[in-house]
Parts: C-alpha cells; structure tokens; sequence
C-alpha cells in the first residue's frame, strides 16, 4: 500500500512535471466542482475518511490542492461534503473566508429525516452554501421514503441543488425526482460510478442516462472516470481512448450544456494525479472544440451552482 509519505510526494510531483496533457497552455480558467477537504486531528476527528485507509486519513487542506491545481488551470472548485455528520457542514463553510478559491459548498443533508428543513435553514443563511448531497452515506436513494420528496421542494424552492451519488440502478429514481420537480437542479456524480473498462458501456446505464438527459434541469458530472478503472495504485489509464466510450455517451445524451467537470480530488489521487485527471478531461473535450470545452470545465458549473470565477466575486 502507498504510503503517506510518498502519496504526499506524488501530490506534490503533480504541480512540477511538464509536458503532460493537463499542464498544457490552455487559456480556459476551469472550475472543479468536486472536491473534499477534511481534518482528523481536529477535535471530535473525522468520520470519513476512515483510519484504515491512510492515504487519505491526513489534513486535506485548501492550500494544498490550491498549489498544485493552479499550474493546471483551476482557478476555483466547488466542494462537496463527505461527512456523513450534518453538523461537518459548519466546519467547512468556517474555512470560505480564509481561502476565497472555495466558490461553493455542497453540504450534507438528509431529505426524508426530520429536522431537514431546519437544518437546510440553518446551512443556506450562508451564501455559499449552495445545495446539497444525498446517497452513499443516506443509503440507496429512494424518492418513496416519507418526506423525500417534499424536502427535495425545499430545495427547489431555495434555488438549491440536489446531488446525488448513486449506482446505475438508481437512475431511474432520478427520472423520478425531476418529473416530479422539474425545476430542481439536479447533478448526477461521477458518471453514477459506472466501472470503466475500455468498453461501451452496459445497456441499463445507457438507458438510465436516456430517462435522465430528457430533463431539462438534469446534468451528469464526468467526474470518477480514473477511479471507475478501480486501479487504486495510481496506475489508472492515461490514455483517454480508455474513457471515451463513457465519455461520448454522456456527450451523446446530455451534450454541451448538460455536463460538468469535477476532479473529485483527493480521492482520484489514489487512481491517478491531478494533472492526469484534468488532461483527460481536456482530451477529451478538445475534438468538440473551445466553446464546448469552456462550457464542460467552467460554465456549467458556474451556471448550476450560482458561482462565479469572474475576479473579485
């Protein structure tokens, strides 16, 4: 298993190496909308990442992901919230203003359980909270839960968003939640962690993407293309060849309005480094060319989550 110390070396490396695809000259200023910041040696710990797995279980601080992915093109990311304990939200939104190259939160929030639209209160008084999370930690997603869908109202009604992390068979739940909300931003994570093999992709996920590209307020982050490899060694495919079959079928279904650039560092640190992940991203926008690649690595993003690179904002 990696170490710390040379999963740390490897972050590092990431800033300094040159001539590869993601530190190419390239005049787009990107927005990662997905990114996790956490500290276990702070009071009360962590409850993600666990213990057990020490590439992760160290301060993952702005500063450091700042540093290496500035020579990259990032110019700001929008993070989105692990901890399975709402109150972490607090904890995160406490680190905006001392590091204004955090645009956004996407929090942690449980739509079904009580408490939720206090708490959705609570966390929208702060401007840059700007939705929320559900899945993974929540369990399955399930709109038929008690309460889900009048919460996932809330959110519509705020101006906020719903993210779902979820598996292919959850796909038609979000066909679900935006028939009935159609004007709920909703964004889909990591491709619904699709494995990615070098294949076209199976076709439940192609039909599930279909349900969900049909709405007009729905969009998909093509985020966790390295990890979908499952090669968490740090060998994942550089070659976006590998990618492409998922790619161009989420480019097919949701085009270039409809998809949204997110790193989902430092996780896909442990599949690949930063600069890989981001050079990928860029290959494979290039063949769709400037004004596409712009909307994919920055617009989008801006636009769902009510952020914004320009200077000063």
């Amino acid at each position: 298993m990696t170490t710390r110390r040379a999963f740390c070396a490897g972050l590092a490396s990431t800033a300094l190496l040159g001539g590869c695809a993601g530190n190419r000259p390239d005049p787009i200023r990107i927005l990662d909308t997905h990114t996790h910041f956490y500290d276990p040696t702070r009071p009360g710990g962590v409850k993600w990442p666990p213990a057990s797995e020490p590439r992760l279980y160290w301060p993952v601080l702005p500063p450091e992901f700042q540093r290496i992915a500035e020579p990259l093109g990032i110019a700001g990311t929008v993070v989105v919230e692990a901890s399975p304990d709402e109150a972490d939200n607090a904890w995160v939104l406490g680190l905006f203003p001392r590091h204004p190259f955090l645009r956004g939160l996407v929090g942690h929030l449980k739509p079904g359980t009580p408490g939720f639209a206090e708490n959705l209160r609570r966390d929208a008084a702060n401007k840059a909270f700007r939705g929320i999370r559900t899945g993974g930690w929540d369990g399955p997603l399930d709109v038929a839960k008690p309460g889900f869908l009048e919460d996932c109202r809330r959110l519509q009604e705020a101006g906020l968003v719903l993210e779902v992390l979820i598996g292919p068979d959850r796909l038609h739940q979000v066909d679900r939640i935006a028939t009935d909300l159609p004007e709920l931003r909703i964004v889909i994570d990591h491709c619904a962690n699709l494995p990615i093999d070098g294949k076209a992709p199976p076709q439940a996920w192609l039909e599930g993407m279909d349900r969900c590209a049909r709405h007009a307020h729905v969009h998909c982050k093509f985020s966790g293309l390295v990890e979908g490899s499952g090669r968490n060694n740090g060998t994942a495919p550089d070659d976006p060849a590998f990618y492409a079959p998922v790619f161009n079928a989420l480019w097919d279904r949701f085009g270039p309005e409809h998809l949204i650039f997110g790193s989902n560092w430092p996780v896909s640190a442990l599949f690949a480094p930063l600069d890989r992940v981001v050079g990928i991203a860029r290959s494979l926008l290039e063949p769709r060319g400037e004004a596409a690649s712009t909307r994919c690595l920055r617009m989008n993003g801006e636009r769902v989550y009510g952020v914004s690179l320009a200077a000063g904002e």
